[in-house]
C-alpha cells in the first residue's frame, strides 16, 4: 500500500484519538499490558496544541485517510516524542520509521541536539524498535530531571517502575 507522511493540520486532530486507540489494541497480545487497550488516549486539545507548533506529523493511506501520527514537543534544545501511534491494520509497514525520520528532519532544521522519548523497555515495538533506529536507553541519572519527571508521572498512572525507560537519539 502507498502511504504519505505530511505535517498534521488542525482538522486532523479529531481523528487522532481513534488511531491511538487502534494502536493500543496491539497490547492485548501482552497479558500484563492488555489493560492499555482500554486506557484513555491523548485528547484532541493535546493534538491541536502540537499541530499549532508544527511538531506533529500524519501518515495517510493512498485514499488520504489518516492511519498514524507522531506528536512531538520542543523542550529546550531537544525534541520530545510524546506519542507515536499507527492504526493496528497499518502496522508493520514502516510508517513508524518514516514518521521518526520526519521528526529527525524537523529536529535538525530546528537546531535540536537530540530526540527523546519514554517507552516500554521490553515490548518489541517499543524500546527495541527505537534502539534499532539509534536511540540509546538512558540510566536514571542520564535521563535528567525532565525525563525522570515523565517516568514518575507514568508510574503514578499505573505503569510498573521497571517497565518504562527513557531514550535519546543524539543528532
Amino acid at each position: 500500500m502507498d502511504y504519505r507522511i505530511r505535517t498534521s493540520r488542525d482538522e486532523d486532530a479529531a481523528l487522532l484519538p481513534a488511531i491511538e486507540r487502534s494502536a493500543g489494541e496491539s497490547f492485548r497480545l501482552l497479558p500484563e499490558l492488555a489493560w492499555i487497550a482500554d486506557a484513555g488516549v491523548a485528547g484532541v486539545d493535546f493534538h491541536r496544541r502540537l499541530i499549532e507548533r508544527g511538531s506533529h506529523w500524519l501518515a495517510e493511506d493512498a485514499d488520504g485517510q489518516p492511519v498514524g501520527f507522531l506528536a512531538a514537543e520542543r523542550c529546550a534544545d531537544e525534541l520530545h516524542i510524546a506519542e507515536l501511534s499507527i492504526a493496528q491494520a497499518h502496522q508493520q509497514q514502516g510508517l513508524g520509521r518514516r514518521l521518526l525520520e520526519r521528526a529527525v528532519t524537523y529536529a535538525h532544521a530546528s537546531h535540536c541536539r537530540a530526540l527523546t522519548l519514554t517507552t516500554f523497555c521490553d515490548v518489541p515495538w517499543n524500546a527495541p524498535f527505537y534502539a534499532r533506529l539509534g536511540f540509546q536507553r538512558l540510566t536514571w541519572q542520564e535521563a535528567g530531571e525532565r525525563l525522570r519527571s515523565i517516568l514518575g508521572h507514568e508510574q503514578e498512572i499505573g505503569f510498573a517502575a521497571d517497565s518504562r525507560c527513557a531514550m535519546r537519539l543524539v543528532l
